[in-house]
This record gives structure tokens, C-alpha cells and sequence, in this order.
């Protein structure tokens, strides 16, 4: 068997440390993505407001495309059964949105424009691979999803559950919202899993969490297929440790913003607590 994702990782972090934080389209990029072929599948995990994670992305993809590596480009941005299969490499950015039924509210299309057009222009198909909205509710109510990872590790989903919600979420809420968190991951899965070329590479782009080794999308990936899980930290703060991946790729930190307060907001008064 091969090593463990955390000692993979204890290896590689010493590679994305003497790379730095480079910009994506450099020799450094290259130098890695050399270091993490042949692989069936490359998790690729940002900070969603980290723009040099998203520059990072667009080298990915260009670096894979030059070398006729990658198979297409999956996007937790984007619902399962959404493409740009059958568009032209010089398709307008408006038919790329309406082809992956981008959603504006959710996703700022500026952002990852670059990413998902870079794709576009070297004929590699993006895929939207997340769970689609319809099939939230029944994913909550699945419990048969509880059973995924063993205790210890749930109980480290659902911490993680907690603190993206900032602590605000009641904790009756907690068991659903983790049950969605699987279910994502299992969507995305199975997008990487029917996009799989032999000799080629399917990229995931997707949020830091859900490429966790030891929690996310790969947890549902068959033992069969080769991946590696490369994730971006912006600054000091995310503690190294708090990740199971391959590489970790270090960038800049970005501007402080009190994403919990707006979450407050959003979420209004908590629920009272059991006396």
C-alpha cells in the first residue's frame, strides 16, 4: 500500500514551500504539476476569496492542457449535469454561463472567468459537478449518509460543520448540514469518476474542505483511481496541519473580512438552548 495521506503530505509540503507563493503561470507550476503526474484525478482546493488561488487554478489548467494531459475540468461552481460539452473554443462568455447554469448569487463569474474560459479556448470540457439544489433537502434527510466515515472522523466533519458556520448554527442543524457536505462531495465524485481519460487527468477545482483526503471528495473516489489532493493556503492563519493533501501551495494572505457577522445575519436569532 502506498504511504498515508498525511505523510504524502509531510513529504510534498517541503516541495510547495520552496516553490513559494509564485504566480501560477511560472517554471514552479510546472515543476510541480511534473511532481504530482501520472494521476488519474488533481483535487485542487482554494479559499474561495483568495484570488491567487484562483490565478493558481488557470495555470493548472493551461500547464495540463500544453502537455494534452488533462481530461476536463470539473467545478464545485457549477451543478452536476451542467457542461460546456459541444461548444466551440471561441464560445462567448455569456454561452459559457447560460452552458454551466452559473448562478450568480452564488458564484461571482468574475472570479473564475478566467479558469473555466482558459478551459474553454483549449478545448478541455468543464463540468459542473455539485450537488444540485433540488437534491438538498433529500440529501438532509438521509441518514444512511451518517455512515460514510467512521465516528472519529465524522465527529471531525461535523466540528468542521460548526466552525464554517462560524458556531452559529444550532445544533439540531448540525447532522443535516453535515449529511449535505457528504452528499456535495459524493456528487462531485461522481462527476471526476465519469470524466476519467486513461493517460489523462481530471482537474477538480472545489473549496479547501471539500478535497480533504481524509474527509472530502476523495473519501468517495474508487481505490483504483490514482488522485492527489493540492491545496492553497492564503497566509499564516490555516494551520497546516488542518489539511490531509499532497501539496500545500502557499499564497498571500487576503484582506481579514468578518464573513461571520454577515452569517449572523443571515441566520438571525439562535435558537433558544435546552435548559
Amino acid at each position: 500500500m502506498g504511504r498515508s495521506p498525511t505523510t504524502r503530505w509531510g513529504l510534498l509540503v517541503l516541495l510547495a514551500l520552496l516553490l513559494g507563493a509564485s504566480r501560477a503561470h511560472g517554471s514552479p507550476l510546472s515543476e510541480a504539476v511534473s511532481a504530482l503526474l501520472p494521476t488519474d484525478v488533481i483535487l485542487l482546493g482554494e479559499q474561495h476569496d483568495a484570488p491567487e488561488h484562483q490565478r493558481l487554478q488557470e495555470g493548472f489548467v493551461v500547464e495540463l492542457a500544453q502537455r494534452g494531459q488533462i481530461a476536463a475540468l470539473a467545478i464545485e461552481m457549477a451543478e452536476r449535469g451542467a457542461s460546456t460539452q459541444g461548444l466551440a473554443r471561441e464560445a462567448a462568455e455569456d454561452q459559457v454561463r447560460a452552458a454551466l447554469r452559473w448562478n450568480e448569487k452564488a458564484w461571482d463569474w468574475a472570479r473564475y472567468a478566467p479558469v473555466v474560459m482558459a478551459a474553454v479556448r483549449h478545448a478541455v470540457p468543464v463540468l459542473g459537478a455539485n450537488l444540485e439544489r433540488a437534491a438538498m433537502g433529500a440529501a438532509m434527510a438521509d441518514d444512511a449518509l451518517d455512515a460514510h466515515l467512521n465516528p472519529a472522523l465524522m465527529a471531525q466533519q461535523r466540528d468542521r460543520v460548526r466552525a464554517g458556520h462560524c458556531m452559529l448554527l444550532p445544533e439540531s442543524r448540525i447532522a443535516p448540514m453535515t449529511r449535505i457536505q457528504i452528499a456535495r462531495d459524493a456528487a462531485m465524485a461522481g462527476t471526476i469518476a465519469s470524466a476519467v481519460r486513461p493517460g489523462q487527468t481530471v482537474l477538480l477545482v472545489a473549496g479547501a474542505a471539500h478535497v480533504d483526503a481524509a474527509l472530502g471528495v476523495p473519501t468517495h473516489l474508487a481505490a483504483t483511481l490514482r488522485r492527489k489532493v493540492v491545496i492553497a493556503v492564503a497566509g499564516a492563519e490555516a494551520a497546516p496541519q488542518a489539511y490531509r493533501a499532497d501539496l500545500l501551495w502557499p499564497t498571500p494572505p487576503v484582506p481579514l473580512k468578518d464573513h461571520c457577522a454577515e452569517l449572523g445575519r443571515q441566520l438571525g436569532p439562535r435558537e433558544p438552548a435546552s435548559p
